[in-house]
């Protein structure tokens, strides 16, 4: 489900020093696939970030973003340079411009893509966890916020599918109608197209004869596919209810219809049912479609 929320956390004990903002953004996924950015001095942090995203949702392609601005009462960063290794990566790249031949100057840019010449410093430890207080409050802030909205979003989704549900049940009820009585029909019919072919009753066994035609009419009928179409509605009805993640309930609900609409429509030989049956195929795709979006 798409959403977006923003949450901001600031130190209450460097005023207006040191401030955490979160921003998260989500799109449709049927999985949970989360990208974090985290500032350089946190980056150990990303699992913790992605246990905080895991605990609040359950679907969605999930991207958050974690900064730190630091005013003059908390100006330090909790961050050292390793001089030996940034000289060491120096020298590699000078030696990779010899060998290459390249005249451009060494940049600073260059030495800062190695994110290893930076040590966490132990003389900052405080401030490191100060600073990882406030994300994961920013975070959490955030991760509600986007609840919010998705929830908001959840609501209207809900009276959708609610509506294309109902939908499916009547064009079920039409198909009952017409398919009433299918099994007698055909037989009658399969017993006289028999008998056409055959031109003479004697040569055949007359109670081998309808039962072969009754087994054979008994395959046309779509009485149990009805059953469980209509099963898989009331539980359909049941997952939007309950509190708990259907999501993925939902999305195997909806292909267990998806089977049994396609029986019914493989079994019947009246135009009106065939028809009905694309009407309601049409109906499901648009259902599975709004399921992407459901937690």
């Amino acid at each position: 489900m798409t959403g977006f929320g923003r949450g901001e956390a600031t130190s209450a004990t460097d005023k207006g020093g040191l401030t955490a903002t979160a921003e998260v953004r989500s799109v449709n996924s049927r999985f949970l696939e989360t990208s974090v950015r985290l500032p350089r001095t946190m980056s150990e942090r990303e699992f913790e970030v992605r246990e905080l995203v895991r605990k609040s949702l359950e679907r969605g392609k999930i991207n958050i973003n974690v900064t730190i601005t630091r005013g003059e009462v908390a100006a330090s960063v909790p961050l050292e340079v390793n001089e030996p290794l940034a000289r060491g990566y120096f020298d590699l790249l000078d030696k990779l411009r010899t060998v290459t031949g390249m005249t451009a100057e060494i940049t600073l840019r260059d030495l800062t893509g190695f994110s290893d010449i930076f040590l966490s410093d132990a003389a900052n430890a405080d401030a490191a966890t100060a600073e990882w207080k406030l994300a994961q409050e920013a975070v959490q802030k955030s991760l509600a916020a986007l609840n919010e909205m998705r929830k908001q979003e959840g609501s209207e989704l809900e009276k959708d599918l609610r509506m294309r549900i109902a939908n499916l049940d009547n064009k079920v009820n039409e198909v009952e109608k017409l398919s009433s009585g299918t099994s007698e029909s055909e037989f009658a019919k399969l017993k006289q197209r028999v008998l056409e072919l055959t031109q003479d009753v004697a040569i055949a066994n007359q109670d081998r004869l309808d039962m072969e035609i009754a087994l054979i009419a008994e395959r046309l009928d779509i009485t149990e596919e009805i059953v469980r179409f209509r099963s898989h509605i009331k539980f359909f009805i049941e997952a939007l209810e309950s509190p708990e993640p259907a999501g993925r309930k939902l999305n195997f609900l909806i292909q267990e219809m998806n089977r049994e609409i396609n029986t019914m429509g493989s079994k019947t030989n009246d135009p009106q049912v065939s028809h009905i049956v694309v009407g309601a195929k049409e109906e499901m795709e648009k259902i599975r479609e709004q399921i992407q979006n459901v937690e």
